[in-house]
């Protein structure tokens, strides 16, 4: 048992039994086509990406349809349970737990391409690979994750990772959350100094790992009985941690209990690892002297203001922006500058379709929309998309719609944790009786560190 782990006699029996590794643990159940008669169909269909949305819809429509010609695109060799990457990060997991094959959730029956996606597109309904050569399709359905602009932060290199130099990032690889957690370690056994937790100015996946990963580090900190010798603080671009208004207010006021300085609209614009050094740009109504840059004010309003600031760090954790991957982005299928959510794909939030090419579809990350970028997302955004599919094929009207759910078991410490269920306009959609969404409990970290990871393989093979 790994050293953070939690015995199950924390949690009531009954309700584990309750909570299973089924369905309900990424949300509620919502039987879709792969219930009813598989449709009889030559229709060609191209899925990008074999991640959670790719390969889940790969196996629905396998079961779905009847004489379709589907072909997956990806170079990816290795499939990755990122849920997963917090954890290691934390010192909870190793990261064995979060490897497995591709080809062992890929359909026997589906063309898998191992290339990756250079052009779309949409007015020939073909896409182009890095190679050169050109695929065909009837339908395509874009299922590509999103892409992680490191290089929009100066000085950051992922290389940096646990090199010693204080840089950490969860995100970057399953290998890169093991170097942030030695990185952690090694800071810890320093016994004092500063880290610097940081939100990125864009829309992120799994917008709570960079909460998770600030929480699990307080709790090893104030394990070591030297809580009082560290500085942390949090960086929030926006002057919120959380998209839901009650989740921000309880971040906020947790991060006061625990000490955490929270500094509202700054931005990580620089990095200067051999110096342990990092810049901000930073806006509001100046109180102090900068240690470094300028600042200048909003027109005629003196109060708004906007400079940089460097601070001293011995350990950063760094959320880069985000951004659809750039074959997305020089093309027709994306959001354009002045539109809802540019820089991501065009897509109707509620069918999954793309309204200027009605025989392209998305899912999972790379779509623009708020929040939905986690698994929990994929899982239902996965319903709707094979119910609405297979109605597309046979010319008939559209019959579901995604009402934006999203599931983040937001870890407040190694032990305990909330699971915060939402959708559109941050409205909650608990699943649980027994679950309160408004408290912290061992049943939830329970499920984050045990049952989860089986309720995601049943997802990749269509089985919820």
């Amino acid at each position: 048992m790994s050293k953070f782990s939690l015995p199950f006699e924390n949690v009531s029996r009954r309700n584990l039994l309750k909570l299973g590794v089924g369905a309900g643990v990424m949300g509620p159940l919502t039987l879709g086509a792969t219930a009813a008669k598989a449709v009889k169909t030559n229709a060609n269909i191209v899925i990008v990406g074999a991640g959670a949305g790719g390969t889940s819809m790969a196996s629905r429509l396998t079961r779905a349809l009847n004489g379709a010609k589907i072909t997956v695109i990806d170079s990816r060799e290795r499939h990755y349970y990122q849920p997963g990457w917090t954890l290691v990060a934390s010192g909870v997991w190793d990261k064995s737990k979060t490897i497995s094959d591709t080809q062992e959730w890929m359909p026997s029956s589906v063309n898998w391409i191992k290339g990756m996606v250079a052009e779309y597109d949409p007015d020939n309904n073909q896409v182009v690979l890095e190679t050169g050569d050109s695929v065909d399709y009837d339908y395509l359905i874009v299922a590509t994750g999103l892409q992680l602009r490191y290089e929009r932060i100066e000085g950051m290199d992922t290389n940096l990772i646990g090199q010693g130099k204080g840089v950490g990032s969860v995100y970057a690889g399953v290998d890169h959350a093991e170097r942030t957690n030695e990185e952690i370690s090694r800071w810890i056994d320093s016994g004092q100094g500063t880290g610097l937790f940081n939100l990125p100015p864009t829309a992120l996946k799994c917008a709570g790992a960079p909460l998770k990963m600030t929480f699990t580090t307080l709790s090893r900190l104030e394990d070591t009985g030297m809580r009082d010798n560290f500085n942390v603080e949090f960086m929030a671009p926006s002057g919120k941690v959380f998209g839901v208004p009650f989740y921000n207010d309880f971040v906020k006021q947790r991060f006061s209990d625990q000490g955490v300085k929270r500094n509202d609209f700054w931005t990580l614009k620089a990095i200067d690892a051999d110096a342990k050094k990092a810049t901000y740009h930073v806006q509001g109504q100046r109180t102090g002297e900068a240690s470094s840059g300028h600042y200048t004010t909003g027109g005629e309003d003196e109060q708004v203001r906007e400079w940089e600031e460097t601070k001293d760090y011995d350990f950063i954790h760094v959320v880069p922006p985000m951004t659809a991957p750039d074959s997305i982005l020089s093309s027709p299928l994306v959001n354009q500058e002045g539109e809802s959510f540019a820089t991501w794909m065009k897509v109707d939030r509620e069918t999954l379709q793309n309204p200027d090419y009605p025989n392209v579809w998305g899912i999972g990350d790379v779509m623009g929309m708020p929040s939905n970028k986690t698994a929990a997302s994929v899982k239902m955004q996965a319903q709707v998309l094979e119910q609405n599919f297979v109605a597309a094929l046979q010319d008939q009207p559209l019959p579901a719609r995604h009402n934006g759910y999203t599931s983040c078991p937001l870890i407040t410490s190694i032990g305990k944790a909330m699971l915060v269920e939402f959708g559109w306009n941050g409205e909650l959609l608990p699943s649980f009786s027994f679950i309160d969404p408004k408290e912290e409990s061992w049943t939830v970290w329970v499920m984050k560190e045990r049952m989860l990871r089986p309720a995601y393989y049943a997802m990749l093979e269509g089985k919820i």
